[in-house]
């Protein structure tokens, strides 16, 4: 089993680096560098010449590359699921994995043969996060901690604690929510629609300016960036004042708090650079990295849950006198 943990983890490290190489794509405008799809100026991608791997080919190309070696990889896991996990909805999870890295090559292929359509392009990039959140659930469902269950006083205050649950279950939609307006920013071209910061066009709301698609889209994507760092910051103090000795929730909660404050500060960065192509790429791979901690920690509280009785058992003979 340590093995196939293992092979997950790697299948989670290789979809950042497709998230990573798809971020570079799109901060250097190169989407449309290769015009044609599944192939590359008419050649097998694999056996295009690497010495036509220039300029904006080079981003495009090496994306795809990336993408089919991640569909490669997840093939692998969803039969090597099949074939050696016992439970049924991680097998069903590694197939929906597999679903959903084609989808995710099929939506990619269409956003280059129509153009770079703004729906498209935002719903491409939303599915690629939702398979990095899937391959991180692989990646923690067979991971040992998860297998033999989280057990003791702090996971039995964690689970019986409702309000906790629930915060921890918010938390990653909202993120994924601010994921898909971010996304929509890259692909509308709203990324400077809003150049100053901390204020917007000199105002701390700027009501007259707020018509304009753009500038609505922006503004609302650094409220919302305030509502994602609240949840954090509420997710991690629950934790620590309540369950402080629960380790596996206390981790990824901090992790959370501080890949959002990286988050925020890569923001304002990309509006202060001018949208720097490196500043820029790691504004996504954060944000990813931030949603897939979210999961983490909300799944590890409900693992928590399945794996201790709420109801202690009844004892045989008091259950016949019963």
């Amino acid at each position: 089993m340590i093995w196939l943990h293992r092979f997950a983890k790697l299948v989670v490290v290789a979809t950042l680096a497709l998230l990573t190489a798809g971020g570079l794509v799109t901060s250097t405008g190169s989407g449309l560098s290769v015009p044609d799809w599944p192939t590359t100026y008419g050649s097998s991608m694999f056996t295009f010449p690497v010495s036509r791997w220039v300029g904006g080919i080079f981003y495009e190309h090496g994306h795809r590359l990336i993408a089919s070696t991640v569909g490669l990889l997840t093939l692998a896991l969803a039969a090597w699921l099949w074939r050696r996990d016992s439970r049924f909805w991680v097998k069903a999870l590694g197939f929906v994995a597999l679903a959903a890295i084609v989808a995710q090559g099929i939506v990619g292929g269409l956003t280059v043969l129509l153009l770079l359509p703004a729906p498209v392009s935002v719903g491409h990039a939303g599915l690629a996060q939702v398979f990095f959140a899937l391959t991180v659930a692989l990646a923690l469902a067979t991971s040992p901690g998860w297998v033999r269950g989280y057990d003791g006083a702090a996971a039995v205050s964690a689970v019986r604690d409702g309000a906790l649950r629930r915060l921890l279950i918010a938390t990653p939609i909202i993120v994924y929510t601010q994921i898909l307006l971010g996304a929509t920013m890259r692909h509308t071209g709203a990324g400077l629609a809003i150049p100053d910061f901390p204020l917007a066009f000199g105002q701390l709301i700027p009501l007259s300016r707020l018509s304009d698609p753009g500038v609505a889209v922006h503004f609302t994507h650094r409220v919302v960036a305030l509502v994602v760092a609240g949840f954090a910051f509420a997710s991690a103090w629950w934790v620590w004042s309540r369950h402080r000795t629960a380790r596996y929730l206390i981790r990824p909660a901090l992790l959370a708090v501080l890949l959002v404050l990286v988050q925020i500060a890569l923001g304002v960065s990309t509006v202060l650079t001018g949208r720097d192509i490196v500043v820029n790429t790691a504004h996504l791979a954060v944000g990813a990295l931030t949603f897939a901690t979210t999961v983490v920690l909300a799944m590890r509280a409900h693992r928590a849950a399945a794996a201790i009785p709420l109801v202690a058992p009844v004892p045989a003979a008091e259950g016949a006198r019963g």
